[in-house]
């Protein structure tokens, strides 16, 4: 009795760690976090606000390209060969190798194909060997067993062995149909691509950032500029008032204001060029350069008419281009097949297992052996698992809905926003133009009046800020036309492509 009443507990323990085994190969629905959007922090944001016009100047929108987060920093470009002047192109180019926010992307590219690798792997055979070397005793009392003699004097020992054998096997598991296992598999690929579409979509935004900091560098150096060449002016201004004052024809009132001017143009000047520093260092931390401004720029982008684009066809343009769109569509579709995992949970799965090796007590007198074990796993009843994963894979997906709607909305107005921001400017810089101008002509036509002594140097003062002013107005005017063309670009997607249409760049 004694016996069959170990062989039960055999029995029951077999049947125990199968179960265990069973539970162990249950595949279940990979959950998705609830938002589908990037983990980057970080953006790139082109915005041109209305600011009050002045007697003074024409300027009515102050335009701004500002980058944070990853896309504000770059890793070290020290591999690529830089010659010390930087080109349109070329500042792009490091921009897209090695800025953080496109190298932060890239790496995560990499990270979804691994997360599909790993889901496509619970689909594919997996082969294992193992050799093992056993030397064994075992104390059958201490187990249980107790078997007595039938023969009187005989007593069969409680202690067996030692002995020892080795065994040396493959062993291979495949899963025949697991349709939980197959979704999954879907998912990770279709959120592989998300993370492709979303790096395209960084790369936009490293154009943009680097593209609108390269226009900036240009539009601050021709401050400074127009600021040394009104100190010349000035100057010389100065010099004259000087030389009259001597000759007694000039109040040192008038001498005074000259002197005023020319030491309010040199702060001017002054300030301007550490804005100038400023910027190129700026330049130089997207592009992965040393942070510093020993470097000079290749390209000045002049004024240039835009391309002929309609609104309705620069719209389609985005709604079938802009990758961040993309993005949020296979997003929905993975979304969708974690939901059909989640439901295929209750589905029976079946799998076979298989090892063949050879065992004995030396490899000499060792003997093949095998064994393929084919499993059905029909759910029954888990708790209600797999009822909450289809509660949270339904959340999901309504979320991923919520942010398609949300990004076809910002995809519009990124392009209506930037064709507004295009049209404005392109009505400034003609402004701008002729402003300049009618300035220029006027103080010329003040300082003849001032040589004649018809005038005081008030009126020349007045002129010369008038110009000044008008200046500044058309460098910024050629900077807001250039940044709403680069907006409009990243607007309608791959921007790196339309850069040389949009900005005339040869």
């Amino acid at each position: 009795m004694r016996f069959f009443s170990l062989r039960s507990r055999l029995y029951i323990f077999a049947a125990c760690w199968l179960l265990a085994s069973a539970a162990q190969a249950q595949t279940t629905a990979s959950q998705l976090p609830l938002s589908g959007r990037s983990n980057n922090s970080g953006s790139v944001t082109a915005s041109a606000s209305a600011i009050p016009g002045t007697t003074t100047s024409v300027n009515t929108i102050n335009t701004s390209v500002q980058a944070s987060g990853p896309y504000s920093g770059s890793a070290s470009s020290a591999a690529m060969p830089f010659s010390g002047r930087l080109s349109f192109k070329q500042a792009i180019q490091r921009g897209l190798q090695y800025n953080l926010g496109a190298v932060g992307m890239n790496e995560a590219v990499r990270s979804a194909n691994g997360q599909s690798r790993v889901a496509r792997s619970v689909l594919l055979p997996n082969l294992n060997s193992s050799l093992s070397e056993t030397v064994q005793q075992t104390n059958l009392r201490a187990m249980g067993i107790r078997v007595t003699a039938p023969i009187p004097g005989f007593a069969i020992p409680s202690i067996v062995g030692p002995f020892n054998y080795f065994d040396l096997r493959a062993r291979l598991s495949q899963t025949v149909a697991d349709v939980t296992a197959i979704n999954n598999f879907r998912s990770a690929r279709e959120t592989m691509k998300a993370s492709q579409s979303t790096m395209r979509d960084a790369r936009d935004l490293v154009v943009l950032a680097v593209g609108g900091a390269y226009l900036q560098v240009i539009a601050s150096k021709a401050r400074v500029e127009s600021a040394r060449a009104q100190l010349q002016t000035a100057e010389a201004q100065f010099k004259q008032a000087s030389e009259q004052r001597a000759a007694g024809v000039l109040a040192l009132t008038d001498l005074n204001r000259s002197e005023i001017q020319v030491l309010t143009t040199r702060e001017r000047v002054a300030s301007l060029e550490n804005d100038y520093a400023k910027q190129k260092i700026n330049l130089a931390r997207l592009t992965g350069l040393p942070p510093t401004d020993g470097f000079e720029l290749a390209d000045n982008i002049p004024f240039s008419t835009a391309p002929a684009v309609e609104l309705s066809t620069a719209l389609q343009e985005a709604f079938s281009q802009r990758a961040d769109l993309q993005a949020a569509q296979a997003q929905i579709r993975a979304a969708e097949y974690t939901r059909s995992a989640a439901r295929a949970e209750r589905l029976p799965s079946l799998s076979v297992n298989a090892d063949y090796g050879a065992i004995g007590t030396n490899p000499s007198q060792a003997h093949g052996t095998f064994s393929v074990v084919g499993t059905l796993r029909v759910p029954i009843w888990q708790g209600g698992r797999a009822e909450g994963d289809i509660e949270q894979a339904d959340a999901t997906l309504s979320q991923r809905k919520a942010e398609l709607e949300d990004a076809r909305s910002r995809v519009e107005s990124d392009v209506r926003n930037a064709f507004l921001d295009l049209q404005t400017a392109a009505g400034q810089v003609e402004v701008a133009r002729r402003n300049r101008e009618v300035t220029r002509q006027t103080l010329e036509l003040t300082r003849q009046r001032f040589d004649a002594g018809v005038t005081d140097s008030v009126e020349v003062i007045q002129a010369q800020e008038s110009v000044a002013s008008a200046d500044l107005d058309f460098i910024n005017s050629v900077f807001s036309h250039n940044v709403a063309k680069l907006s409009l670009a990243r607007a309608t997607g791959n921007a790196a492509e339309k850069l040389s249409a949009f900005l005339n760049l040869q």
